[in-house]
């Protein structure tokens, strides 16, 4: 990447071949961090667990503009159908709302964002109008940002932001194809990708083998042939002047892996870069099930290797022992088929191959059909059996789901509720939280899911009120690990309440919640977590309530109380 030294490559390449002692594998090579080393720099006292964090997903370019400057830059000016271009939303925008405290009052403690390296320069017209990449997906070189969302320098200082905040960064990545070819951005050779055919996901080779969509050039990740950089790609970095320290970073990549030089090693160089370099937290992965498995195990054994790189050399930042964390989307993945997904012919384990995530399609039907009972004893279930020591992600909407949970926003209390309180792991998209409208006019295929935030609703009070029920919630969630990755125990059913506890490696977290209750004056049985005498809070009140003969007595306006010790 064009902002490491190229002497201190060379240096460090002329180490590398020198000293016989560099024959030991990398993971001889670097040491995970030694926990009684770790100096966490979060300002809260709760530790952090991945199976149980509060997510937030954005497209950068819808969030907000925090710089007009880079709104139009490469020519990308052609008309284009509704929602189909670069809106002006970028990383300094997402700095912003990091800052003023926006994701810390919505109980976010780990930040998703769309790819943010370098998109084709041009547009393309799918039948819907002119498209341009604002998207991220139709990625042109792994190893720059794109200038619409901003600099390099800018996604450091977001993850820099970010963990001073105590939220972790997921970066989306993409090793599956590039983006489409246009009069701008040249198809690769036939070493790197091909361009047919379509898939038709009969079975496994017609989903993994194949494009998945006309003139989007599919990378050959099955190939282990050691092939030289696309031409266009050599001539870019000459042009832009970094020709000589990407070649030289490559040689030293090689050189301390022994991977081969194959198209999707290429890619796995450029993508654990940025952990390397900025300490990015876990990856988002896209598109899983059209890339052999064995390819994800590689990508996440040196992504973690990179982050305990960037670990050893960064111990004031480090904020705890927390592995790197990976995250799929393996499209159509239920948590009812447990750790598989099947393709007809063959089915395959993807938590093997180094996902530690995948986000669960089921939830929106299962929120749907099932009571919250239900719901929760079910998830519960399949975490604590099938799945132990791995997780789901739940949604309730997205940037691709053209049938989500609640398109017409007319059930979004209930939305956060059964988000929120799953077991797994929440996703919350940009907007859920203030009913941004997921129907707009003139929008055709996904991009009706994708419209700017609706930041000018917060100044209306049913906007600011369903916001305050998600950040109550939120902040519950991200404050207790339990609720997402405890268990969960039934204590009455009606009323309905419930506890989730948490006893793993010296952490003891237990909460009690009510839902249903009615409004004024309620009783609720605490004692399988609590004991008499222990003062208790209910954090959507406010109100307190001391521990007698098993129980506390709530007095509140809401039917939803969410019981946690005093501090």
């Amino acid at each position: 990447m064009k902002h490491l030294l190229t002497t201190t490559l060379l240096g460090l390449f002329s180490i590398l071949i020198s000293c016989k002692s560099e024959t030991k594998t990398v993971s001889e090579k670097i040491k995970t961090t030694d926990p009684q080393t770790v100096k966490p720099v979060t300002t809260e006292g709760i530790p952090f667990i991945w199976e149980g964090a509060n997510v937030y997903f954005l497209l950068a370019d819808r969030f907000k503009n925090g710089d007009p400057t880079n709104d139009e830059v490469l020519e990308r000016t052609k008309e284009t159908g509704v929602l189909r271009g670069f809106e002006g939303g970028d990383i300094k925008g997402i700095i912003q709302k990091i800052e003023d405290g926006y994701f810390t009052e919505l109980g976010i403690n780990a930040l998703w964002v769309n790819p943010l390296v370098e998109q084709i320069h041009d547009s393309v017209d799918e039948g819907t109008g002119n498209t341009y990449a604002f998207h991220g997906y139709w990625a042109k070189d792994w190893t720059a940002i794109d200038p619409n969302f901003g600099t390099y320098e800018d996604l450091k200082k977001l993850v820099e932001v970010a963990h001073e905040k105590g939220i972790r960064i997921l970066m989306d990545v993409v090793i599956n194809h590039t983006g489409p070819v246009t009069d701008k951005d040249p198809v690769w050779s036939d070493n790197w990708v091909r361009t047919n055919p379509q898939c038709t996901y009969k079975n496994y080779e017609t989903a993994v083998k194949c494009t998945l969509v006309k003139n989007l050039p599919d990378i050959k990740t099955e190939s282990d042939e050691e092939v030289k950089l696309p031409d266009a790609l050599i001539a870019k970095w000459k042009d832009e002047g970094r020709l000589e320290t990407e070649m030289d970073e490559l040689e030293i990549f090689f050189a301390k892996t022994g991977l081969r030089r194959s198209p999707k090693n290429y890619i796995i160089k450029w993508l654990t870069d940025y952990v390397r370099e900025l300490g990015i937290d876990g990856y988002r992965v896209d598109t899983v099930k059209h890339v052999e498995e064995g390819v994800w195990a590689v990508l996440a054994e040196q992504a973690k290797l990179a982050f305990t790189e960037w670990k050893k050399n960064n111990p004031d930042k480090v904020l705890d022992t927390n592995d790197f964390y990976v995250l799929g989307e393996l499209y159509g993945y239920s948590i009812d088929g447990k750790r598989f997904y099947d393709f007809g012919d063959r089915k395959v384990d993807y938590y093997a191959s180094g996902f530690d995530n995948l986000i669960n399609f089921q939830f929106k039907y299962d929120a749907k059909r099932l009571n919250n009972e239900q719901l929760f004893s079910k998830y519960n279930t399949v975490l604590q059996t099938s799945l132990i020591g791995k997780s789901i992600t739940n949604y309730v909407t997205s940037h691709d789901d053209g049938d989500p949970f609640d398109k017409e926003r007319s059930k979004t209390y209930e939305s956060a509720t059964k988000l929120l309180l799953t077991p797994g792991i929440s996703q919350v998209y940009y907007g859920d939280e203030t009913g941004r409208s997921l129907v707009i006019e003139g929008a055709q295929g996904d991009a009706t899911l994708r419209s700017n935030m609706n930041w000018e609703d917060l100044d209306k009070d049913e906007t600011k009120e369903l916001l305050t029920h998600w950040q109550k919630l939120g902040k519950f969630r991200k404050d207790h690990p339990a609720i997402g990755a405890g268990k969960h125990k039934m204590i009455s059913e009606t009323p309905y309440v419930f506890s989730r506890t948490y006893r793993k490696d010296g952490i003891n977290d237990g909460v009690v919640i009510g839902l249903n209750l009615g409004k004024g004056t309620k009783t609720l049985k605490v004692n399988s977590v609590f004991n008499d005498g222990d003062v208790l809070i209910d954090t959507y009140s406010g109100s307190d309530a001391t521990v007698e003969d098993g129980s506390v007595t709530i007095k509140s306006d809401y039917e939803i109380v969410l019981l946690e010790a005093k501090k």
